[in-house]
C-alpha cells in the first residue's frame, strides 16, 4: 500500500483523477476544503440539473452499502462524469460484517471508470496504526480498493501563512508576526482559526481600522488550550504546584473553558496510568503505541516519564480529576475546582 500526501493528490487532480479515494488524517479542515476541490475538478459547470444528479453526497447516518451501489452503478446524468463522496462513516466501530460487505462494493469501483468516489473519514474515525511503518489493519483493509491520502497536521508556520491569506480575503492586513500570534492564542484546529480570524476581521473594520494587531487578537478572538496537557500534568505529579497554578491562572486569563481544561488532564493522566500498566508488564514503546493507538514518539515519552511515577499516586491522581469532573458538573466555580485538584494531588 502506497500513501499519498495532500501534495500527491492535488498533483494528481491536476492530470485527472479516476477510482476511489480515502482521505484520513488530522486535518478534517483540508479534508473538506480538497472535496469541494475535487467536485470543481470532477463536475461539468453550466448544467445545475445534471450537477445534481452527478454529484452524490452519501452521509454516515443514512449511508447503505446498497444505497452506494445504486450511486455508483447509475450512469451519469448529461455528462461523462460524476462523484460520489462519502463522509460520516465510523470505521474502528463498524462490525466486521459491515465492513466486509462494504469492501464487497469498493471492489466494483473500477468498473465504473466515468465515477469518481471520495470517502472522508474524521480524525477520530480511522484507526491508522503507526504511519509510515505500521499501518493499521483497518488501513491496509481499506488501502486495497481506494487510494489513501493522509491530511497530516499542519505545521505552524505554513498556518501563519493561511492565516494572513484569509486575513486579506476579509479585507484587513496582519503582519506574519500577528499571524503567527493567532495560531498560538487560537489553536491549530482549521475549523475554529476560520472562525476566529473572521471574528477578528469583522472586529477590526467595524472599529474602522484595515490592520489586524495582537490586541485585537485577545479582544475579539477566543483561545484554545495550547498548553501541552502533557506538561501541565507533569507540573501538578511532580509537585510543582505554583507552576501548575500559574498555567491556571493564564489559561484562566485566555477564558478557555474548565471542563475543556479538565479534559486535557484527566485524559493525559489515565493514558500515564494505563501505560504504568503496560510497562510493568514489559511491553516496548511500539506495543505499548499498538495497544493504545498512540503515535510511538508519544508512548516513548510517557513510557520513560511513568517510570519515575508511582502508579498507587496516578491512580490518585485519575480518582482526584473524576472527583473534580463530578464537582464541576454540579458547580459554576471550574477554575476554583481546578485549585484544589492541583493542591490535592
Amino acid at each position: 500500500m502506497v500513501l499519498w500526501s495532500e501534495a500527491d493528490f492535488r498533483r494528481q487532480m491536476k492530470e485527472g483523477l479516476s477510482g476511489g479515494y480515502l482521505f484520513f488524517g488530522e486535518e478534517d479542515y483540508t479534508k473538506a476544503s480538497m472535496v469541494r476541490s475535487v467536485r470543481e475538478s470532477v463536475l461539468v459547470d453550466g448544467d445545475v440539473s445534471g450537477q445534481c444528479f452527478n454529484d452524490v453526497r452519501l452521509g454516515g447516518m443514512d449511508f447503505t452499502v446498497a444505497g452506494f451501489l445504486d450511486a455508483l452503478t447509475a450512469l451519469p446524468f448529461g455528462s461523462d462524469r460524476k462523484i460520489i463522496t462519502v463522509s460520516g462513516l465510523n470505521f474502528n466501530d463498524m462490525r466486521a460484517s459491515d465492513l466486509e460487505a462494504l469492501c464487497r462494493a469498493l471492489e466494483q469501483i473500477p468498473d465504473y471508470p466515468e465515477c469518481v468516489v471520495v470517502i472522508s473519514a474524521a480524525a477520530d474515525a480511522l484507526e491508522v496504526g503507526t504511519l509510515p511503518k505500521r499501518p493499521s489493519t483497518l488501513l491496509t483493509t481499506l488501502g486495497e480498493y481506494l487510494q489513501p491520502v493522509n491530511f497530516e497536521r499542519i505545521a505552524p508556520a505554513r498556518l501563519a501563512g493561511w492565516v494572513q491569506k484569509h486575513f486579506q480575503h476579509d479585507g484587513v492586513q496582519a503582519s506574519p508576526e500577528v499571524c503567527a500570534f493567532v495560531v498560538s492564542w487560537c489553536g491549530r484546529n482549521m475549523h475554529q482559526l476560520a472562525s476566529e480570524v473572521q471574528k477578528v476581521a469583522f472586529y477590526v473594520v467595524a472599529n474602522g481600522r484595515d490592520t489586524v494587531t495582537e490586541a485585537d487578537v485577545r479582544t475579539a478572538a477566543v483561545s484554545a488550550m495550547e498548553y501541552d496537557a502533557f506538561a501541565f500534568a507533569n507540573a501538578v505529579m511532580e509537585w510543582r504546584r505554583e507552576e501548575a497554578l500559574a498555567i491556571l491562572q493564564d489559561l484562566k486569563f485566555r477564558r478557555v473553558e474548565p471542563l475543556f481544561i479538565l479534559s486535557e488532564v484527566s485524559r493525559t493522566m489515565c493514558d500515564l496510568l494505563s501505560v504504568s500498566a503496560l510497562v510493568s508488564q514489559g511491553c516496548t514503546p511500539a506495543e505499548i503505541a499498538g495497544h493504545m493507538h498512540m503515535h510511538e514518539y508519544k508512548a516513548k515519552l510517557y513510557a520513560g516519564r511513568v517510570r519515575t511515577l508511582d502508579s498507587a499516586r496516578l491512580r490518585g491522581a485519575v480518582e482526584a480529576c473524576d472527583a473534580a469532573d463530578k464537582a464541576m458538573k454540579l458547580s459554576p466555580k471550574g477554575y476554583d475546582i481546578l485549585e484544589r485538584l492541583i493542591c490535592s494531588i
